[in-house]
């Protein structure tokens, strides 16, 4: 990846949407080089991904919270797997230290957020602990990392 393909990368970023005229204007490309220099992003797997951003808070959705969740090892695979089913879960992860999962949820409103608390994580076999934080403020929010 050289430095034009850094480039792209943060112009996309900024607005995926982009045409490859304006990009490759912006990198001195002709419109052909741009799309195959996104082209090759996207085959090498560096770019997986075009999406939007949704504003869950405007679609009704008034709590964003994250949950520091800890499993029994025999169960880790089917817990990841049926709170990835859940269409309040945005996002899990695995992480070191005490909590082998990091969940975020975005849920309608705080009842919302105790029924799945307590009908959907305390159900689940194999979940030992539960921790959770609810977001205040959003400072920033990037998909992806800087190249």
């Amino acid at each position: 990846m050289d430095e034009t393909d850094k480039r792209i990368i943060e112009m996309l970023l900024k607005n995926s949407r982009i045409s490859y005229v304006d990009l490759g204007k912006e990198l001195g490309l002709s419109r052909v080089a741009a799309r195959e220099r996104v082209k090759n992003l996207l085959d090498k797997g560096i770019i997986q991904d075009f999406t939007i951003t949704l504003n869950l808070e405007r679609m009704g959705n008034q709590v964003s919270a994250f949950f520091n969740i800890e499993v029994e090892p025999f169960y880790f695979e089917a817990i990841a797997e049926e709170l990835a089913g859940d269409p309040n879960v945005v996002s899990i992860y695995q992480m070191t230290g005490p909590s082998n999962l990091h969940v975020h949820a975005v849920l309608r409103d705080k009842e919302s957020l105790e029924q799945f608390i307590y009908r959907k994580l305390y159900s689940v076999k194999g979940i030992k602990k539960v921790d959770n934080q609810i977001l205040l403020r959003r400072f920033k929010s990037r998909g992806g990392v800087r190249p």
